[in-house]
């Protein structure tokens, strides 16, 4: 073998139990690169030269077992039929510790990932820590493919297919006890017992895992067919198979071969190596890599806050500080009476009841969050997080109020979505002390988070925003002043231009159609609605000075006689039960041009920020477009799809649409600068 085993760490103990740790040199995660699987297949050599009473693999990282395979090296496949050989491999190497006349365990502590999950699937059995920073996964999906080195096969031949598939199909990930529930772990033990039980199980050898009754009846052929079947409809809803192909890949080679394990391992590796050449997995994996890197920026130890207070209890205030609570920090609300503040507790109690298991968690949780109508907290909180309407005078007031207050140190922050920090700066004694945190609605849902710095904010206050939003469990992106800032800045000219196409008399249906073909997740209408149109005509009136947005006819009518979206019943459409109704039998139009108008709009504009340098560079700005509003990941964001189209072929097509549809379409200066 040509790699020394520097990454693994074996020890026989007296018992004869190998134990093989995975200990990656130069690194705080564990990952399968094709170094570290080439190491343990060296091992396994060993092993079977000298037989131990059992192997036990387990994890020398702090917080986890591994992460999954090195996606990097992805990247470097340039044919399928190298992706071919390299999944081979991996599949031959789990195949032989599956093959392994002594018993196998994996013990996982951490998060436990992808690849990570095959290994220990191709384990006898798996222990896992009962801990809260335990989860078990195989979310390939979330970069465009499945499960490759066995795990389709072996998931759907120990647990019901209902809970297997959805695993992978979601790529959501599993607590250790959920985990255990659904038979993918064999016990969840908390840290002072799961040695001797991974021990225990090593040397009694009790039976493993099987299909329970249920699962062996929906994995019958046809039943199998029509499950397969009623999953793809699902899936549908969410992610067509022109845009994302790999949730049909992992049915399709469920429902056609299972029962027939060899065949069933070849085509779970064929598909893969056909999938990772596509430009959709490597935009996704670009997609992984900005959001590591939006985890990585600045330093999460230097700012340890405790307490947060925040001044607004509507539907940001309110989901803010729920948010935060729910996060473990100690959280108190303020607003200007009691009454105001009933309905942001009533939606924590949803959130918490959601997103928390236990009746003590949720519990915890609502005693975390404290009314305050008289703002006490501001003198003890670490962060205050102004989150009020929009109006400058009215935040200049809690400013002169709250300043005085505030402990040294403590982070001032607004929430605002449009007005520059400069204007808001104006009525503080320490104007470097402010940073805008935006957050995006719904609070819970949306990952990203805005950091707002101008020329005069502090370093240190930067610093301690971003710190605090990873606190949160949220993407910091920093951003400069601007108004609308990054992200809305860029949405609203594509809002706008659907609010002017509704006016031209083009169906609404056809508008969000023309949007999700494009892969958006849903449709610019649908989503105006949803945020609600007073809040877009508000947003839109805020940037028409700056960047000469004009609000159409159509939304200053619909405000104006209330009808403000799904809040209210009632919008660009009418809605039931929280659903919109939809004509299906409306004229679509050009669909064609519906969506260019739609997308040149968004591109341009995001092509104007990079060369305003709203963001410090291209891979930001797709970062913040795609976090924050949800931007086709498939494409990579704006910017990257924008290169891959070909700079040259949009401007040409934009100039077109300057000529027929009018100025707004001129490209914009930074369409020089990107093609560069």
């Amino acid at each position: 073998m040509s790699n020394p085993v520097t990454d693994w760490h074996s020890h026989c103990d007296d018992d004869g139990i190998l134990w093989l740790t995975l200990d990656l040199q130069d690194a705080d995660t564990n990952v399968l690169s094709v170094s570290v699987l080439e190491q343990l297949d060296s091992l396994i050599d060993q092993v079977n030269s000298n037989l131990p009473k059992a192997v036990i693999f387990r994890s020398g990282k702090a917080k986890g077992f591994i992460a999954g395979a090195d996606v990097k090296e992805f990247l470097d496949l340039n044919s399928t039929q190298e992706a071919l050989i390299m999944i081979k491999r991996g599949q031959t190497l789990f195949a032989r510790i599956a093959a392994l006349s002594c018993p196998t365990v994996a013990l996982i502590e951490g998060f436990c990932m992808g690849g990570g999950t095959e290994l220990a699937l191709a384990c006898d059995y798996r222990v896992a820590l009962d801990d809260a920073s335990t989860r078990i996964g195989l979310p390939e999906v979330k970069l465009g493919i499945h499960p490759a080195y066995g795990g389709l096969v072996r998931a759907t031949a120990i647990i019901n297919p209902l809970k297997s598939l959805e695993m992978m199909l979601s790529g959501r990930s599993l607590t250790a006890r959920a985990a255990r529930a659904i038979g993918l772990v064999d016990a969840a033990q908390p840290e002072r017992q799961i040695e001797r039980a991974a021990r225990g199980m090593a040397l009694s050898r009790p039976a493993k895992q099987k299909m329970p009754l249920l699962g062996q009846v929906l994995s019958l052929p046809g039943v199998r067919n029509l499950l397969a079947g009623f999953m793809k409809r699902q899936v549908a809803k969410k992610a067509p198979r022109q845009h994302y192909p790999a949730p049909y890949a992992i049915l399709d080679v469920w429902a056609s071969y299972y029962g027939n394990s060899k065949r069933m391992l070849e085509e779970e590796a064929n598909s893969v190596a056909r999938l990772i050449q596509g430009d959709k997995v490597r935009s996704l994996v670009r997609v992984f890599f900005l959001q590591t890197r939006l985890k990585g920026l600045g330093d999460k130890k230097s700012f340890t806050p405790r307490h947060v207070h925040v001044i607004g209890a509507g539907t940001m205030g309110g989901d803010i500080a729920a948010w935060c609570a729910l996060r473990g920090f100690n959280v108190t609300l303020q607003d200007r009476e009691a009454k105001y503040l009933s309905n942001a507790f009533k939606r924590a109690h949803q959130l918490y009841a959601k997103r928390l298991k236990t009746t003590p968690e949720r519990n915890a949780a609502l005693d975390r969050l404290i009314p305050d109508v008289g703002g006490d907290g501001v003198s003890r909180a670490d962060v205050v997080i102004e989150a009020i309407f929009e109006d400058v005078e009215a935040k200049h007031a809690i400013y002169k109020d709250v300043e005085p207050r505030m402990k040294p140190g403590a982070v001032l922050a607004t929430n605002t979505s449009s007005i520059p920090l400069e204007t808001l700066a104006t009525a503080l004694q320490e104007p470097d002390r402010l940073v805008g945190i935006h957050f995006f609605n719904p609070v819970a849902m949306m990952p990203l988070v805005e950091i707002v710095k101008t020329a005069s904010s502090s370093e240190q206050t930067i610093q301690h925003a971003i710190a605090f939003t990873q606190h949160i469990g949220k993407l910091p992106l920093p951003v400069k002043s601007s108004p609308g800032f990054l992200v809305n800045r860029i949405l609203m000219p594509y809002l706008v231009e659907a609010f002017t196409l509704y006016d031209e008399g083009v169906a609404p249906e056809a508008i969000d159609k023309a949007a999700t073909d494009f892969g958006m997740p849903m449709g610019p209408v649908e989503l105006a609605d949803t945020v609600g149109l007073d809040i877009c005509r508000s947003v839109a009136q805020n940037l028409s000075a700056a960047y000469g947005i004009e609000v159409p006819a159509g939304l200053n009518k619909f405000v104006d006689s209330k009808k403000l979206g799904k809040k209210s019943g009632r919008g660009f459409y009418e809605y039931k039960k929280g659903r919109p109704v939809k004509d299906k039998d409306v004229d679509m139009g050009d669909q064609k041009v519906i969506q260019n108008r739609l997308v040149f709009r968004f591109l341009n504009e995001a092509a104007a920020c990079l060369d305003e340098e709203i963001v410090d560079d291209k891979d930001l700005l797709d970062a913040g477009v795609i976090f924050g509003t949800g931007f086709a990941p498939f494409r990579g964001g704006p910017m990257n799809h924008s290169l891959r189209e070909g700079v040259e072929t949009i401007v040409a097509m934009m100039a077109d649409y300057e000529s027929r549809f009018g100025e707004r379409f001129h490209p914009a200066a930074g369409w020089k600068g990107l093609s560069e």
